[in-house]
């Protein structure tokens, strides 16, 4: 009989329901395409060249500093000149014996020419005499050639500016032995100045729709400037995998100096209703993207559908939705993959912004 009351106890007990699973949500807010895409970067010179000796040999001096403006003609640096100065005085002799030559066939000629016109000689001779002349004449053509090379040569022992500019770079001392066309420095040339920066392969379409862009200076934020893209690289960098861009800052100014750190802003050519969401809140099913979106009944509860929607852009842990959700509507943001449509769910208290 105990063992009867027990058992009715047991049964009358009631069987709790498992609560709706907990979920992270976020309102839905429409915003305008022309949202920002920032950047940071470098400024940088349109054009820089490096400059090194256009023959080997050991420097003897630099005249220059990094940080130093330098004109045309303007000397950065010297190399030791006695080898060329050698060269130079060899390649004389060597023109002296030439035309030397030359006056001994142009006599023999001469010479030989009077004999055969007195039959004396014959005319395989007065040829051999020919050919040894214009042979001479070559050979004078040639050393005057090897000469005119042996002095530019000694104008190449003094490295100078072709351009007006500003050194940037100092990549070789005095005492150093480099060889022909090795980089000494390298110089910024005077000009118009840009902006590198360098852009993830899945934000290309952001800067390549891009038409307003506007710089600044991190040392001088109120200046302002406009921009415009000069170049894309084709390839990405094998490291980084990144994108070098180049924008072109027409209006720069002397507060805009080499290697400042630049903040570039760009905006998309048109404006366009899209949805700001986190990565988090995307469901991948099949091929297409969707989103959970928590829909309210009249008890109060709270249950999931999933719905298509149309990707614009991703950037580093937010993604643009162009289609297939409205303002106003809650969509799960996080927990996506263990829903199923038509669950109810509890919703989370949103976290607090500080």
């Amino acid at each position: 009989m105990p063992l009867l009351v027990l058992a009715g106890a047991c049964a009358e007990k009631p069987v709790e329901s498992p609560l709706p699973p907990l979920v992270v949500t976020q309102a839905v807010a429409a915003g305008d395409a022309r949202s920002l895409a920032t950047f940071a970067g470098e400024v940088r010179a349109r054009s820089e060249s490096a400059l090194g000796f256009r023959v080997g040999g050991k420097i003897t001096e630099r005249l220059v500093d990094v940080g130093t403006a330098v004109k045309p003609g303007t000397p950065l640096a010297r190399m030791d000149a006695r080898d060329l100065q050698l060269g130079s005085a060899a390649a004389k002799s060597q023109l002296a014996m030439a035309q030397a030559d030359l006056t001994q066939a142009q006599a023999d000629y001469a010479r030989y020419s009077d004999l055969f016109q007195k039959k004396f000689v014959s005319a395989a001779e007065i040829d051999k005499r020919k050919a040894a002349l214009d042979v001479a004449e070559a050979r004078l053509a040639q050393a005057k050639a090897q000469l005119d090379v042996a002095d530019n040569q000694n104008t190449y022992a003094v490295l100078a500016a072709d351009r007006a500019g500003v050194i940037t770079t100092v990549e070789a001392d005095a005492g150093q032995v480099v060889a022909a066309g090795q980089t000494v420095v390298r110089l910024a040339r005077d000009g118009e100045k840009e902006v590198l920066i360098t852009v993830p392969e899945n934000r290309l379409p952001e800067v390549q729709s891009a038409r307003d862009i506007e710089v600044t200076l991190w040392a001088a934020q109120n200046a302002r400037y406009a921009g415009k893209i000069r170049e894309i690289a084709p390839n990405a960098d094998a490291v980084t995998r990144t994108y070098a861009v180049r924008i072109a800052v027409p209006g720069a100014d002397a507060a805009m100096r080499l290697g400042m750190t630049a903040t570039v802003v760009m905006r998309q050519a048109a404006a366009q209703e899209v949805m700001v969401l986190p990565l988090t809140a995307l469901y991948q099913q099949g091929e297409k993207t969707a989103l959970w979106v928590v829909d309210a009944a009249k008890d109060g509860t709270h249950a999931v559908r999933l719905a298509p929607v149309t990707v614009g852009v991703f950037r580093e842990d937010t993604v643009t939705i162009t289609g297939g959700v409205k303002s106003g509507d809650t969509v799960v943001t996080a927990g996506v993959h263990k829903l199923t449509a038509g669950q109810k769910v509890r919703l989370a208290a949103a976290p607090v912004r500080k």
